[in-house]
């Protein structure tokens, strides 16, 4: 348990999201016993214990699930359909048998909101990031007054080095040092860039930028002008339009809307189906197959590929 505290410890101090994987119930003959967890990270690398070859699988995939969506959830795996409202049932395929209920939750690093620059605009932006539960960052250039309520204040040279894609940005300079601020974010994985500026004035530094070498497709991602289009006017406005702006991606890239960037492109056997219970095997690390007409089935456990074997054509059907 200590070994357990300590790592999830270290994880949340160095930023890092990672999901938690807890026995909260147990019917024998699972291996797993009530209070038994797991740490699972978003390669999918699973540190501890949750069960066996049917549970691993399924926990694993479940907690990415989590930590895309952000949103906990309750999984069963039984080899009785009876999961009630809210809980996410698998079959449990293994011969052994039993029964086993797991809570799965994330732990995500808090947002980040890095305001650039110093004045009016820059200090609603911090009050309504603090508000809206953001680790709040401001970084200007050497010389300006830092502005109050920040909970990191950083130069401009420290700033690349900080970015995550759980940090968004907005480019508060007041157009004196636009260049200087952008060049540090863009292309820096940031979930979102905001500047404050005209698009006339975007323009022309979008313009320098791309003559020193910056990507034309980093560009294209900074939002000019940052912010919803309200009407606003005041400083105060338009601090309020940005922050909900950014409420919104937060929310967007939450649900799966967000248009994704185009993937690399994979093996199109890099997962396959179990014919058994229905599991998603990765092809590669699947330690279970068996062959039957030329074709390569994968399994999730010795359990269904022994079903499979002991009647392959009515299984291959399914599949085929």
């Amino acid at each position: 348990m200590q070994d357990f505290l300590e790592r999830a410890y270290a994880l949340r101090a160095q930023g890092k999201p990672f999901a938690v994987a807890t026995v909260v119930r147990a019917e024998r003959p699972a291996s797993a016993r009530p209070g038994m967890r797991a740490i699972i990270l978003p390669d999918g690398t699973l540190e501890g214990w949750v069960g066996g070859s049917c549970a691993h699988p399924v926990a694993v995939r479940e907690a990415l699930h989590v930590l895309r969506e952000g949103t906990p959830r309750l999984i069963r795996l039984s080899p009785r359909p009876d999961a009630g409202e809210g809980v996410v049932h698998h079959l449990m395929t293994c011969h052994s048998g039993g029964t086993l209920e797991i809570y799965i939750e994330s732990f995500l690093p808090d947002p980040q909101l890095l305001v650039i620059g110093q004045g009016p605009l820059a200090e609603t932006l911090v009050a309504l990031g603090k508000l809206q539960g953001f680790d709040v960052w401001v970084a200007a250039a050497r010389g300006e007054a830092a502005v109050p309520g920040a909970d990191v204040l950083l130069t401009l040279d420290q700033i690349r080095a900080r970015v995550t894609p759980h940090t968004y940005v907005v480019v508060a300079t007041m157009s004196t040092y636009d260049e200087d601020a952008l060049e540090q974010v863009v292309g820096a994985g940031a979930a979102y860039v905001g500047l404050v500026a005209s698009r006339k004035r975007a323009e022309a530094v979008f313009v320098y930028l791309g003559r020193r070498g910056t990507a034309a497709e980093h560009l294209q991602q900074v939002k000019v002008p940052a912010g919803l289009d309200i009407g606003a006017v005041t400083p105060e406005e338009i601090a309020a339009s940005i922050i909900a702006e950014i409420i919104q991606a937060r929310h967007t890239r939450r649900s799966g809307e967000a248009a994704a960037p185009p993937a690399a492109e994979a093996s199109p056997a890099a997962e396959a189906t179990d014919p058994i219970c229905g599991m998603r095997v990765e092809v590669a690390t699947a330690r279970h197959a068996s062959e039957y007409q030329g074709v390569r089935f994968y399994f999730c456990c010795a359990g269904c590929r022994e079903t499979f074997e002991r009647d392959p054509g009515r299984y291959a059907a399914v599949k085929m």
